[in-house]
């Protein structure tokens, strides 16, 4: 078995994936074959860690002035 990554794609009022040559030759995989897909969402670093852009409304100023405090 073997564990590729893959980008799903529009496809009629569908999503599909396509299985890479180097894949489908390994595993022996030809059309019209059945495959079983484990189906599996990539998890990102943002969102285990609940990081991404800074979001403040305070004004710049005031946030160097806070800053500033800690000093």
């Amino acid at each position: 078995m073997i564990e590729v990554e893959c980008i799903a794609k529009k496809w009629g009022s569908s999503l599909g994936i396509i299985i890479p040559k180097e894949v489908a030759l390994e595993e022996g995989i030809k059309p019209n074959e059945k495959v079983r897909v484990v189906v599996r969402k990539a998890v990102l670093a943002k969102d285990i860690w609940k990081i991404g852009p800074l979001r403040r409304s305070a004004p710049t100023q005031e946030i160097v002035n806070e800053l500033k405090k800690g000093w």
